[in-house]
Formats: C-alpha cells, sequence, structure tokens
C-alpha cells in the first residue's frame, strides 16, 4: 500500500501545503527517511538523482 505524508507522521498544516502543490504521495527515499528523522535519529539516505531527497 502507498504511504501519505499523514501516514508518515507529517503535521495537517505541511500536509495541507504539499497537497496545493499537488505532493500527495511521497517518494520512496521520503518514506523511508520520514519516519526515522521525525524520532529525531541521524539519517545518511543515498538515492539516485531526482528521486526527491529534498
Amino acid at each position: 500500500m502507498t504511504k501519505t505524508f499523514e501516514d508518515l507522521g507529517i503535521s495537517a498544516p505541511l500536509c495541507r501545503a504539499l497537497a496545493a502543490d499537488n505532493i500527495t504521495t511521497p517518494t520512496p527515499i521520503q518514506a523511508q527517511a520520514i519516519p526515522a528523522l521525525l524520532e529525531g535519529r541521524d539519517l545518511l539516505g543515498i538515492a539516485q538523482t531526482g528521486t526527491g531527497k529534498t
């Protein structure tokens, strides 16, 4: 199942801002990284250019 930013624990205001820009589904690197970052963990993410790391 595809996760949403809401599923990942992103705040409602930020989810609304993303939706306003038609961004509703996190990329695979975002889906893997966001939960760890929200837990306050350090992260080194490696993914190809253009995969949504920023």
